[in-house]
């Protein structure tokens, strides 16, 4: 499964599903599954339950995709850990490619995510390490629980919002472009729970967007340190590069916490290998454009801690490639 830590409710495609790839799970075969009606607790943890039938179902969007899901619920095992009676959507309708084919599990802080649902084994604790998307070889980890957690490692403290609960705020108080703190309006990092305004640590997203007056001051200050060379745009990036550059590091000053990114967590290279970018954008004009996110490729090669009981988020790096 896909691992997601803004989302909360796991998917799953299942027997029956129309538009999942050819690998469901088929619930008959399972003596343990169950379906949920609407009278089910967990079906008031879902967004806009739909209540026509005997299932609770709902409809959620995810990227370009949407996907019609049914609650149930079941024995799921991460290794040889059971945890009983775990709720999770049956995907039985999607469209469009965003989805990922083998079902997502959320890991968000919401009552209906993997943390929540295994709290008694896993006492609300992971971390993982992502290896960089240019390895042949796969081998990223997931630690699941407070045992076998680095000790020494820094953190930062995680905030709460209740606007949008599932997801891991943390206080992003500056950036630094090389050695110059670049100038970046308050209202652009500061946490706001009326508006969802902030910085979160997301799985889910491949490239860290900030908030425009941010993305904007960090993105001249990078290109004034490259020097001369002539900029160009590519696809979704507006700073990219025929030829070689040397690149700034960039840090981002948390409450507590500064993490250098070094170049293979800023720059990302085209296909044929002539073009170079900062791999780095300015927010989407939707919900999110109050959101600055620290997204999977600014973590790769870092160890990311997420400790929901001393509410706290700590980085370190990490060789996982």
């Amino acid at each position: 499964m896909a691992i997601d830590n803004s989302n909360d409710v796991a998917w799953i495609p299942c027997s029956g599903c129309v538009g999942c790839s050819s690998t469901v799970f088929n619930t008959v075969k399972s003596s343990t599954f169950k379906s949920l009606g609407c009278g089910a607790p967990q079906c008031k943890l879902v967004p806009n339950p739909i209540c026509g039938g005997r299932k609770c179902t709902w409809n959620t969007t995810y990227g370009s995709s949407t996907i019609l899901t049914s609650l149930a619920k079941d024995t799921i095992a991460l290794s040889m850990d059971p945890v009983p009676s775990y709720a999770f959507g049956c995907i039985q309708k999607a469209t469009g490619s965003s989805v990922p084919p083998q079902g997502l599990l959320g890991f968000g802080r919401g009552p209906l995510s993997f943390l929540s649902q295994s709290q008694n084994l896993y006492k609300s604790t992971f971390s993982y390490c992502l290896p960089s998307f240019r390895t042949l070889n796969f081998s990223g980890s997931l630690r699941l629980g407070p045992v076998g957690q680095p000790l020494r490692i820094k953190t930062t403290p995680l905030l709460k919002n209740p606007r949008r609960s599932s997801l891991y705020y943390v206080n992003l108080v500056g950036i630094r472009v090389g050695r110059k703190i670049v100038d970046i309006p308050r209202s652009a990092l500061a946490f706001n729970p009326t508006t969802g305004a902030g910085t979160i640590f997301d799985s889910g997203t491949v490239f860290t967007r900030l908030v425009a007056p941010a993305y904007i001051a960090v993105r001249d200050e990078f290109r004034k340190r490259v020097g001369s060379a002539i900029v160009s745009s590519l696809g979704g990036f507006d700073t990219c590069y025929t030829g070689p550059i040397v690149a700034p590091t960039i840090t981002f000053m948390f409450s507590g916490m500064n993490v250098t990114m070094p170049p293979e967590n800023l720059l990302i290279h085209s296909t044929a290998g002539a073009t170079t970018c900062l791999a780095m954008a300015a927010a989407p004009d939707n919900v999110n454009s109050v959101l600055n996110v620290i997204a999977s490729m600014q973590q790769q090669n870092h160890r990311i801690l997420f400790d929901e009981p001393n509410s706290r988020l700590g980085v370190a790096r990490e060789n996982c490639s």
